[in-house]
């Protein structure tokens, strides 16, 4: 079924008969139904979609911060696919012809506001975290109130542990508490500033693996 978007004249979205509707870069689109194809798929192809589907499902819970915060929209490209892009593209190695993530090339978020100076994290006894950076508020378009956000990645359970809004850049240290359940266990670590108003979002650097205490 397809969708009319702007109006009896305007284009459509989805299937009609042996045609369909799309928007494409910004402009409406009529194709052909595309027919199935009964040849397999090529090892090519395979290791494509296989990428594909693990940036999909490690990115899924980033995927409200990366909308705000991924690059900059292209026509009908949102930061959301801009984010899968680069994870396939510059955070990904193939072993044992599977892909795999490169955790210290993979980027939580991608912008143009003024990152960190000496940033670094540093674990405690009962889950706890130091995250401790330098002043640099004075630096290109950086604030001192900037705020400072942590993204911990475990991949023994898949999960996320996003802690936002943790202190002005100005404040200089942050600490945070993991739950329990993460004791013993490996996270991956990142972190990036947002401005106050939220339109703007640093480079978030990789912080290092670390064993929760």
């Amino acid at each position: 079924m397809a969708t009319i978007v702007k109006g009896i004249l305007g284009g459509f979205s989805g299937k009609v008969g042996t045609v369909v509707g799309a928007n494409w870069r910004g402009k409406d689109i009529i194709r052909s139904r595309p027919k199935p194809s009964k040849k397999p798929p090529t090892d090519k192809q395979v290791l494509q979609q296989l990428k594909f589907k693990l940036a999909v499902t490690f990115l899924q819970p980033l995927k409200s911060i990366q909308s705000m915060y991924f690059g900059t929209e292209r026509g009908a490209k949102s930061r959301v696919n801009l984010a899968v892009s680069y994870t396939i593209g510059e955070a990904m190695e193939v072993v044992n012809d599977m892909p795999q993530l490169v955790y210290n090339k993979v980027l939580v978020t991608k912008g143009d506001l003024a990152g960190f100076q000496n940033v670094a994290l540093t674990p405690e006894a009962g889950g706890i975290f130091n995250l401790g950076w330098e002043d640099n508020s004075q630096q290109g378009n950086a604030l001192a109130t900037d705020v400072v956000n942590l993204v911990c990645y475990c991949e023994e359970t898949s999960d996320f542990i996003l802690y936002p809004s943790l202190a002005a850049r100005n404040a200089l240290s942050a600490t945070v508490t993991l739950p329990d359940i993460y004791t013993g266990k490996e996270i991956q670590a990142w972190s990036y500033f947002n401005n106050e108003t939220q339109t703007l979002a640093c480079n978030s650097p990789h912080l290092g693996a670390f064993t929760v205490l």
